[in-house]
């Protein structure tokens, strides 16, 4: 069971990582383009701005980061014997909890 939830969650690890490297990938897109125009995106009235983009870029990044550390916190309760109890009360968490949220904390009670 070990072997299979440590599966689990280098795979949800990896995607976490893939993630963020595309949203990187698109960061560095969108500080070129601005770097290659002279546009007043200011006051484009055909869409976003420049501003904009890279703000909402930097949220998903800060997504991507928190998930990547919620997965590699899950990771080390796994291999210390503390995954699958709950910070709070110390109860097994239960199997159903544990499969939609793989990095759960707390049992729902506690959530």
């Amino acid at each position: 069971m070990d072997d299979d939830l440590a599966a689990r969650l280098r795979e949800l690890r990896e995607e976490a990582r893939q993630r963020l490297d595309e949203l990187d990938h698109d960061l560095d897109g969108v500080v070129q383009a601005s770097r290659d125009t002279n546009a007043d995106d200011e006051h484009d009235p055909e869409g976003a701005t420049i501003a904009y983009e890279r703000s909402q870029l930097g949220a998903l990044r800060a997504q991507a980061r928190a998930r990547l550390a919620e997965v590699d916190a899950a990771l080390e309760r796994l291999a210390a014997g503390r995954y699958g109890r709950c910070e709070v009360c110390g109860e097994p968490i239960p199997p159903a909890r544990l499969v939609a949220r793989p990095t759960a904390r707390t049992c729902v009670a506690h959530a």
